[in-house]
């Protein structure tokens, strides 16, 4: 199911109160509400839809930073919200990500396991020593599904979900994510606006699999490429369509 709420956004799947929509990169996940976010255009977009006039309640039971693209599920009621949020917490949700990455992971396939707190009163993470009083274990898979000689394409699959997670650890381990300037990219993605807030990075939530909250039924839902990643020097338009995510579980 793909039904447009506003310009760049479109529901992915929607069964009972549960629902997964593509967040465009760029845009908040939640905000105050004088902020353009996603969750505020989702709420306008069911008041239109079911002619609501009273306040519209939406479960957000986990986010996307700012300029990451991609797959995020949703609740319309709390005991929906409280049940998709344990299922994360208790790591029963499985998390692919895709990024184009600057540099050439020697193995094709690997695993990164860092300590990493995010810094105190910046919006900012950093690998730390194990020593480290707020030091969080972090744990990803990767492997390499296309190599440029701009860059790397990765397919990631999150362990663990720490703050900048996987911006911090490519960085960390040599291979920033393209367009990440807070992480040390030196290669530009998207739209260059005046507003560094705004920016895009090559970072894309792909794939997220749960189980729906109200009903025996798993929830697997893959979110299509941005036009951004059709930029990238060296990108191959059928890339996209020859990886296709395996899941037997599913």
């Amino acid at each position: 199911m793909n039904e447009s709420v506003s310009p760049g956004i479109d529901i992915l799947y929607e069964q009972g109160p549960c629902f997964c929509v593509a967040k465009p990169a760029g845009l908040l996940t939640q905000a105050p509400p004088h902020i353009d976010s996603l969750e505020s255009r989702i709420k306008a977009f069911v008041k239109r839809r079911e002619e609501k006039t009273g306040n519209v309640y939406l479960g957000v039971p986990h986010r996307l930073d700012r300029p990451v693209s991609g797959v995020l599920a949703f609740a319309r009621h709390v005991r929906a919200a409280r049940r998709i949020s344990q299922q994360f917490e208790t790591r029963l949700v499985r998390k692919v990500y895709w990024a184009f990455v600057a540099g050439q992971p020697e193995a094709d396939h690997g695993v990164w396991e860092d300590p990493i707190r995010k810094i105190p009163d910046v919006a900012q993470g950093e690998i730390v020593a194990e020593s480290d009083p707020d030091a969080r274990w972090a744990r990803l898979k990767y492997e390499v599904l296309q190599r440029t000689e701009h860059g790397a394409w990765l397919e990631i699959e999150l362990d663990t979900g720490r703050y900048h997670q996987i911006r911090v650890q490519c960085a960390f381990h040599g291979f920033p994510i393209v367009g990440d300037e807070l992480y040390g990219s030196q290669i530009p993605f998207g739209p260059q606006g005046v507003d560094d807030r705004a920016r895009h990075i090559a970072l894309h939530a792909r794939y997220l699999r749960f189980r729906h909250p109200m009903v025996d039924e798993i929830v697997a839902v893959t979110a299509p490429l941005t036009d951004d990643w059709r930029e990238i020097a060296g990108w191959q338009p059928d890339w996209e369509a020859a990886r296709v995510i395996e899941d037997p579980t599913a």
